[in-house]
């Protein structure tokens, strides 16, 4: 079968395809082709800018033409470097080639040797790959995160004076107000989003075992150290000063840690979506033609927080098993790293779908006003805790005590009970007044 939307094995490149297009240029193998190109590219010329003394006569007008490789690379272009490859067996080197082929008749043949020279694979891929990823963070992935936590406050702010019934332990507790509970999770996002944002693009760049060995040994006059420090600064990264012959991945693990515990935020939100939807807290706006069961025709699914939930397990899962396993490697390599990077890109893809359809969820939710003011309606008793609060106050003998007798008979509490137990109260007329203005619709806190 030729690769197509119904035919590819992952969902992410099948199913919800569309809903991830935007990463391509980032995770897919074309994608970490044109970073490898582009990470050579600048190296090049960065040795001529240092300057490396057999580069110093490069003309520096051809560093736009250089460039031009990977700005303006075509699948055309990573097609060829796999043809390479298939006679390499190599992916980095066929990328060293296919520059060099490229630039042939442009670039002076003395020069074409400075092309990936002194390198490992590990100083192109390990730059290449946070470089890539940082990109996607910053244009894809990060302003879904904020787009989640801006429409939530929207929500928050319609919803805040909207009095609800809380529930801990799934019972009726101390009333709340819909948008304060919005806000929980806008605070809790917002803060694991800013904690993002002291982690370092850290990328390896040292020669084969991270001591610029080859570098050294060709000119050991030259600084190299400051030069990785400063072409690694450059493109926008911080270079990890001791390393073996790759990156050990620690802050990547402390980026995908993040990106987890977000994650794990945002399945508690589809969880309790799901939940207040299942009580008709929340209608969901339909389509006329769209079907909520094969079976049964009344039914509207909330399918949009269930798929969301279930993208959300699929990176968390994955994101684990990245960061765990990334910073370790036997002695200074080992190619577990290799094969595992190289789906860097699918927890982030499995967040993209379920942020979306997280939103998606949201932006069809219609409040269901009489439903939570019965569920108040119902539960009196929860206004015990307020009322003996004020009566503790007041030096009342054994309040709560008194509230517990009443609330935990098997007599339904109402308004009226509640009324009949503050009259029987040997308190003054001012405090019993106070009492009768806590109600579950106002008994809601700051």
């Amino acid at each position: 079968m030729e690769l197509s939307a119904l035919t590819a094995i992952s969902p992410i490149d099948g199913r919800y395809r569309r809903q991830v297009t935007a990463l391509a240029p980032y995770f897919s193998e074309f994608g970490l082709i044109r970073y490898r190109v582009r990470i050579e590219i600048e190296y090049f010329i960065a040795l001529c800018e240092w300057p490396v003394p057999q580069l110093k006569t490069v003309d520096s007008t051809l560093f736009p033409v250089l460039r031009g490789l990977y700005e303006t690379f075509t699948e055309t272009d990573a097609l060829r470097i796999k043809e390479i490859e298939a006679v390499t067996n190599h992916d980095v080197k066929a990328v060293e080639y296919f520059i060099k082929e490229k630039l042939k008749g442009q670039l002076d043949e003395q020069y074409l040797e400075f092309i990936h020279f002194g390198l490992t694979s590990q100083d192109v891929n390990n730059t290449a790959i946070p470089l890539l990823l940082d990109d996607a963070l910053k244009n894809e992935i990060i302003p879904l995160y904020q787009k989640t936590i801006q429409r939530l406050g929207e929500l928050a702010a319609q919803w805040e004076a909207t009095p609800m019934l809380a529930r801990t332990h799934g019972q009726p507790a101390s009333p709340t107000r819909l948008g304060k509970e919005l806000m929980v999770f806008c605070e809790r996002l917002e803060k694991q989003l800013n904690l993002l944002a002291p982690i370092p693009t850290s990328a390896k760049f040292g020669g084969a075992t991270g001591n610029f060995n080859a570098h050294r040994v060709a000119y050991p006059g030259i600084d190299w150290k400051q030069f990785g420090d400063k072409f690694v600064e450059s493109q926008g990264m911080v270079r990890s000063q001791f390393t073996t012959q790759i990156e050990h991945y620690d802050m990547l693990a402390a980026l995908l840690d993040t990106i987890k515990r977000l994650n794990t935020i945002l399945i508690d939100l589809d969880r309790d979506m799901w939940t207040y939807v299942s009580m008709n807290y929340f209608k969901q706006k339909i389509k006329a033609n769209e079907v909520g069961s094969s079976a049964m025709p009344h039914k509207v699914n909330p399918i949009d927080f269930e798929n969301s939930e279930g993208n959300l397990g699929m990176a968390n899962a994955l994101c684990e098993h990245l960061s765990a396993k990334l910073p370790i490697s036997r002695l200074q390599r080992d190619l577990t790293d290799s094969t595992v990077l190289r789906n860097i890109g699918v927890p982030f893809a499995h967040s993209v779908i379920a942020l979306k359809a997280l939103l998606k969820g949201l932006d069809k939710l219609e409040l269901n006003e009489a439903a939570i003011r019965a569920d108040l309606e119902e539960n009196w008793a929860v206004v015990a805790e307020g009322i003996q609060t004020i009566l503790r106050r007041e030096g009342y003998p054994q309040p709560y005590e008194a509230l517990k007798a009443l609330t935990r008979t098997n007599s339904k509490i109402t308004a009226d009970t509640i009324s009949q137990f503050i009259d029987g109260l040997d308190v003054s007329d001012a405090v019993k007044d106070e009492l009768r203005g806590v109600t579950p619709f106002s008994y809601t806190g700051m």
